[in-house]
Formats: C-alpha cells, sequence, structure tokens
C-alpha cells in the first residue's frame, strides 16, 4: 500500500485526478453491476406476488359459484337417470341403438346395439363429465363393422 501512495504522489496533479476519478468510476460500475440484477430480480418476484394475490382473489370470489355448482344435483333439472341417459342419447344422435332397464340397487343398466365407438365415448363422456353420473361396469363388443361396438353399461346417478 504504501508503495501505491507514493506512485500516487508522484503524479502530476492533473493524472492524480483522473486515477481518482477513474477510480471511483471503476467502484461505481462495480456497485451497478452487484446491484442491478438484485433489483431486477426482486421486481419480479414483487410482481409474482401481485398477480398470486390477484388469482386468489379472483379464486375467492368464485369460490361460493364453485360449491354451488359442486353441490347442485344430476342434471341440470333433477331428472332422473333413465331421462337423462335418453336426452344426451338424442343429443349424441344414438338414440335409435339404445335399451335401458332401471336397477333396483338404483343403478341403470344401458344396452347400446351397432353403435360408432367415437358416438358411444361421446355419450359416456357427456354423461359423466357434465351430468356426475359414474359408470359402474361397462362392456363392449366389436361390431360386425369397423368403428362399430354394442355395449352394456351400469350407471349410477351421483
Amino acid at each position: 500500500m504504501p508503495k501505491l501512495e507514493a506512485w500516487f504522489r508522484s503524479l502530476a496533479a492533473r493524472d492524480q485526478r483522473m486515477v481518482a476519478l477513474g477510480g471511483a468510476a471503476a467502484v461505481l460500475l462495480l456497485l451497478l453491476g452487484a446491484w442491478l440484477p438484485v433489483e431486477r430480480r426482486v421486481s419480479h418476484l414483487e410482481q409474482q406476488v401481485q398477480t398470486r394475490q390477484a388469482d386468489l382473489a379472483w379464486l375467492q370470489s368464485i369460490g361460493p359459484q364453485l360449491a354451488a355448482l359442486r353441490d347442485r344435483p344430476s342434471g341440470a333439472s333433477g331428472e332422473s337417470l333413465v331421462v337423462l341417459a335418453d336426452r344426451v342419447a338424442h343429443e349424441t344422435g344414438i338414440a335409435r341403438s339404445l335399451s335401458t332397464q332401471a336397477g333396483g340397487d338404483g343403478t341403470l343398466s344401458v344396452r347400446l346395439e351397432q353403435v360408432a365407438f367415437d358416438s358411444l365415448l361421446n355419450w359416456a363422456g357427456e354423461l359423466v363429465q357434465r351430468h356426475g353420473v359414474r359408470v359402474v361396469s361397462a362392456s363392449i363388443d366389436s361390431g360386425a363393422s369397423s368403428g362399430m361396438v354394442s355395449a352394456t353399461i351400469v350407471l349410477r346417478a351421483p
């Protein structure tokens, strides 16, 4: 350190000012280089917190609506499982192939003859996903032509 001080004192006044300004600029650049990434990260995290708080407020505001949907009885109008299965069969275009038989334990046995497999899946998916119907069992057999099946499905209302 004494050698550095001696070297600095040996410089002309103009050169001493330039070295001092250069040193101060170097220290300032080092501080900015360390501070800017930290500042950016903090800003990003604050933005994430604000977004998550807004999401939480929205979820809390629709919570009662979601609870009401969850507690709603099967079928928008509270219709029986037989009527619901038939109505959805008409909507999906497989009503002509459908026959039903009510079970004594609250189940409904549905027989579908020679329907397109995709239509069968649409019908079952509609019942399960939109109306909360549960599939108790299913037996699907291939049909006479490609893509056609016959099925026996046992359903239960939620």
